[in-house]
């Protein structure tokens, strides 16, 4: 008896190292010491020390349940820029810059191949970000997961001089709320997504008009990361006074996450477009309209809190970084909430 008849292949560990290294590479910083294989990761922090006050941010996340479609579709090499995207975006709504991060896979078989596609997908995330992947994790654990199946998690480290964290403490009744385009469901609501549809090859790959695409690769559409808008909109000189990451329990519980008391966010439903995927899983599933926004993006991935004075210049800063901003509320006096009308 030995390891590999329990169920854990080593030379199986080592052919994934070595299959993603070249993806590793592709995502380094000046900052970091030493390569892929040490027992951590080491970053210097020599780069920052003109700060005043540097402040460390943090954000760790999953996929969640959007892992059963990339099962089903056999695609695995964008659910790692979801994995990105949900801890860095995080930080940059602290007004943080991500300096690196690390994955966690846990699979029931270890295929070198399906593993280093995964990490193509983290790498090709941090590089959309700027972050460096300087470690991770591949759990091998028969019995525990399906053979075919993994999960997927990662934590992310950022850095922003104290005096510019994003705090929302001065929002004021007059500022404007600008949404940032998303590119569809993201990482949230899959749970419901599953109940709605069918998860069966055959639907999954059904073209639809509406999509413009089938709706498996309507539903995969990984997650946008918005570092570089936010830093595009920090270096026009628009100061952000609230940011808030659209991610699970959408508009009701995020939005309210960046207001101080005293003041409540106001929508406007109609000043940006629904996404066809948001009318297709209401329409199909019964649900909602509440219960929509209460569950998923409808479209916006980032709501900003700026000056009325700033609005044009932030709008414009957004594009450039190749977002699609819109101009989707304002804040007043209240009760702290949100308002969608």
């Amino acid at each position: 008896m030995d390891y590999k008849n329990a169920g854990v292949d080593i030379e199986a560990g080592y052919r994934s190292v070595e299959l993603m290294k070249e993806h590793v590479k592709a995502t380094m910083r000046p900052e970091v010491l030493g390569g892929l294989g040490g027992f951590s990761g080491a970053f210097s922090m020599s780069a920052f020390k003109n700060m005043e006050k540097p402040t460390l941010v943090s954000g760790t996340d999953g996929v969640g349940t959007k892992l059963k479609l990339a099962f089903l579709l056999d695609q695995h090499d964008t659910v790692g820029i979801d994995c990105v995207a949900m801890c860095v975006n995080d930080i940059a709504c602290a007004g943080g810059e991500p300096l690196f991060f690390l994955d966690y896979i846990a699979c029931g078989k270890n295929y070198p191949e399906k593993i280093a596609t995964i990490v193509s997908g983290v790498a090709e995330g941090c590089k959309q970000a700027g972050a460096a992947l300087i470690g991770g994790e591949t759990a091998e654990m028969p019995g525990f997961y399906p053979e075919d199946e993994y999960d997927l998690a990662g934590f992310a480290v950022g850095i922003v001089d104290e005096k510019n964290l994003i705090t929302g403490a001065d929002i004021r009744p007059g500022d404007t709320l600008i949404g940032i385009a998303s590119s569809g469901v993201h990482s949230n609501g899959f749970s419901l997504v599953r109940k709605v549809f069918r998860m069966k090859e055959e639907v999954l790959r059904t073209y639809y008009d509406s999509l413009d695409c089938t709706l498996g690769e309507a539903l995969i559409r990984p997650t946008k990361i918005y570092v570089k808008a936010l830093r595009s909109v920090k270096k026009a000189g628009v100061t952000i006074k609230g940011c808030s990451h659209i991610t699970g329990g959408g508009f009701y519980e995020n939005i309210p996450r960046m207001l101080p008391e005293g003041v409540r966010a106001v929508v406007r439903k109609d000043s940006y477009p629904v996404l066809p995927i948001f009318r297709m899983l209401q329409t199909e599933g019964n649900i909602a309209e509440d219960m929509m926004y209460n569950t998923y993006n409808m479209g916006l991935g980032m709501v900003l809190a700026v000056d009325p004075a700033d609005v044009k210049k932030a709008m414009e800063a957004i594009r450039e970084a190749g977002e699609t901003p819109y101009e989707v509320g304002t804040v007043e006096s209240g009760e702290k909430g949100v308002i969608l009308c």
